[in-house]
């Protein structure tokens, strides 16, 4: 099996289920972003979030919830977290992401992680909901676009403070949880 395709090998297995239905599981991240990182993937093999239409609109609302359910069940604020899908997937099966938002990891270390979790490459649930809501299916983003937003600046997601590069900025994002 693909690298690529390695969430499926992983909801396969319900020893990895945090929390399942008959729609989806929640899993951890393998290589978590931050402290706390799952994702809430379908039972369903849709590829990605290009392959969503209006149908699977039930189905996204399942999702938000089973991502609310992991952080109440983890005893966990809400407001800690971003509930979220990536614009450049790495891996097949869409997945949407709960991830708290202080992005301390050891797995956290290039530029590329960094921006594809913290520029608008990672877009909010609400956005896709919306979007596949009113017009009936996620638009794939120009190479462009995508290659820009990754060659962004390590800019901290709390405060103004950029970094030169992951190092210092890991240490900076220390501080912010001391």
């Amino acid at each position: 099996m693909a690298w690529a395709n390695g969430l499926i090998k992983t909801i396969i297995d319900r020893s990895n289920h945090f929390i399942s239905c008959d729609v989806a599981v929640v899993i951890a991240d393998k290589y978590p972003k931050a402290r706390h990182h799952y994702l809430v993937l379908p039972t369903e093999d849709i590829p990605s979030i290009y392959s969503l239409n209006r149908t699977h609109l039930p189905l996204l609302e399942e999702l938000h919830l089973l991502a609310l359910n992991i952080t109440e069940v983890r005893g966990l604020q809400w407001d800690n977290f971003k509930v979220v899908f990536h614009a450049k997937p790495s891996m097949q099966r869409v997945h949407l992401h709960v991830i708290s938002k202080d992005f301390i990891s050891d797995c956290l270390k290039t530029k590329k992680h960094w921006n594809s979790f913290n520029t608008d490459l990672f877009v909010p649930y609400e956005t896709i909901y919306n979007q596949l809501s009113n017009d009936g299916c996620i638009q794939r983003w120009p190479k462009e676009v995508v290659d820009d937003l990754l060659a962004t600046p390590l800019k901290c997601n709390q405060c103004s403070f950029e970094a030169n590069n992951m190092p210092t900025l890991k240490q900076h994002l220390l501080e912010h949880s001391e």
